[in-house]
C-alpha cells in the first residue's frame, strides 16, 4: 500500500481545507518555521488512529480542533482524509476488494471521533490494524517527529525492538496475535461458560426426565381418578334418582296428609266458631259475675271496715260504760249520804221544831239551809238520772 493524498480541514492550523498529494518518488515540505510542517505530520498520525493527546502536541483530543484566531472564529470539527493506493491487494480481506482506499477520521466537539473506510463505518482498531499489516501506524518509528532520535538513541531496549518489529514489517503480526490471543481468552472463557451451562442443562433435562416420567404417571392416575370419578357419579346419580322417586312417593303421603289436615283445619275451624259463638254469652256472664263480685268484694271490704269501725266503737263505749259505772257508783254513794245527811237533817229539823216557836230567826235559818240540801239533793238526782240514760 502506498499513501498518495492526504487532505486536511478544520485540522489545528488548517483552518481551510489543504491538500497534500504524496507522488511516486520523494516529496518534501519545505518552510518557515511555524508554517504547519509538524501539523501535516501529526495529521497524518492522528488518522491512522492516534488516541494520544500528548503525543500530538495538545492537552486533550479536542485540541486538534482549529481554535480560532483574532480574525477567524474557532471550527466545531476536523476532519483529515487519507488516500492509500491498493493496487497490490494487501489490505486486509474486507477491504481488499477496493484498489483505492480512503480512510476519514472526523471529530466533533462535545461528541468524540469516528473512522470511515470507503464511506463505510469502522472502528479505531480496523484502521490501527489496517496500517499495522501494512508495517506503518500512528507509532511507527518511520514518522519521525520533533526530539524522536534522541529519544531513539536513549530509548529502552523494548522500545528498540518494537522500533525494529515495526522495520521488519512484523507489527501487524504482533497487533493481530494481541488481538487473537484476546480472542482466544475470550473464547476460553466463552467454553468455560458453556461448559457451565451444559452441566446445568444436564441437571435439567435429569430433572426434567423424572418430571415427565411423573407427568407420565400423573396422566396415568388421571385416566384411573377420572374413571373412579365417573363410576362416582353414576352411583350418585342412581342413589339420587332412588332418592328423587321416595321422595316423590313420600310427597304423595304429604300431600295427602295435608289434604286432610287441611280438612281437619277446616272443620276445627268451623268447630271453633261455634264454640266462639257459645261462649260469647258465658263470657258476658262471666263478665257480669266478675263485675258483682267485684261489688261484692268492694262492699264485704266496706263492711269488714265498718265492723272493725264498730267494734272500736263498742270497745270505746265498754270503756265509757266502765266509767259511767264507776260514776254511777260514786253517785249512789253520794245519794246514799244525801239520803243520811237528808234523815239527819229531817231529825234536826224535828228536834229544832219544837223550839222553833221560841227561836222565830234560827226556825228561819234552818228552813233556808234545808231549801238549800232539798235544792242540792233535786240536782244530785237529775244528774244521777242523766248519767243512767247516757250509760243505757
Amino acid at each position: 500500500m502506498k499513501f498518495t493524498q492526504l487532505r486536511l480541514a478544520g485540522f489545528k492550523s488548517f483552518v481551510d481545507a489543504a491538500e497534500l498529494r504524496i507522488d511516486p518518488g520523494l516529496t518534501g515540505i519545505i518552510g518557515p518555521n511555524g508554517c504547519g510542517k509538524s501539523n501535516l505530520l501529526e495529521a497524518l498520525r492522528w488518522v491512522m488512529g492516534a488516541t494520544s493527546a500528548k503525543s500530538l502536541r495538545g492537552g486533550g483530543m479536542e485540541d486538534v480542533i482549529f481554535s480560532g484566531t483574532d480574525t477567524r472564529p474557532a471550527r466545531d470539527r476536523a476532519e483529515v482524509s487519507l488516500t492509500v493506493d491498493n493496487t497490490a491487494r494487501t489490505a486486509p480481506a474486507r477491504f481488499n476488494d477496493a484498489e483505492i482506499l480512503q480512510v476519514v477520521r472526523r471529530i466533533t466537539r462535545g461528541k468524540g471521533s469516528d473512522y470511515t473506510i470507503n464511506g463505510e463505518e469502522v472502528r479505531a482498531k480496523d484502521v490501527q490494524l489496517l496500517f499495522a499489516d501494512a508495517g506503518t501506524g500512528a507509532n511507527s518509528p518511520a514518522l519521525v517527529r520533533q526530539g524522536q532520535i534522541s529519544e531513539l538513541i536513549s530509548a529502552r531496549p523494548e522500545n528498540r525492538r518494537r522500533v525494529l518489529e515495526e522495520a521488519a514489517g512484523v507489527a501487524g503480526l504482533r497487533a493481530r496475535r494481541r488481538e487473537s490471543q484476546l480472542r482466544l481468552n475470550a473464547a476460553e472463557a466463552n467454553l468455560a461458560r458453556l461448559q457451565e451451562i451444559v452441566d446445568d442443562l444436564a441437571s435439567r433435562h435429569a430433572s426434567l426426565q423424572r418430571q415427565a416420567r411423573q407427568a407420565g404417571r400423573y396422566r396415568e392416575l388421571s385416566v384411573t381418578i377420572r374413571d373412579y370419578e365417573s363410576l362416582l357419579w353414576l352411583r350418585r346419580w342412581r342413589e339420587a334418582s332412588e332418592a328423587v322417586s321416595a321422595a316423590d312417593a313420600a310427597l304423595a303421603d304429604a300431600s295427602a296428609e295435608a289434604d286432610a289436615a287441611l280438612r281437619a283445619a277446616a272443620e276445627a275451624s268451623v268447630a271453633a266458631e261455634a264454640a266462639s259463638a257459645r261462649v260469647q254469652p258465658l263470657r258476658q256472664s262471666e263478665a257480669e259475675a266478675a263485675a258483682a263480685l267485684r261489688l261484692a268484694e268492694r262492699t264485704r271490704d266496706q263492711l269488714d271496715r265498718d265492723v272493725e269501725a264498730a267494734h272500736e266503737a263498742v270497745a270505746r263505749l265498754t270503756q265509757r260504760l266502765e266509767e259511767l259505772r264507776s260514776g254511777e257508783a260514786r253517785e249512789a254513794e253520794l245519794h246514799e249520804e244525801a239520803r243520811d245527811a237528808l234523815a239527819r237533817l229531817k231529825h234536826h229539823i224535828t228536834s229544832l221544831r219544837a223550839p222553833a216557836g221560841a227561836d222565830g230567826p234560827a226556825q228561819a235559818r234552818a228552813e233556808a239551809a234545808l231549801a238549800d240540801a232539798d235544792a242540792t239533793r233535786q240536782t244530785a238526782e237529775a244528774e244521777l238520772d242523766k248519767a243512767s240514760g247516757a250509760c243505757a
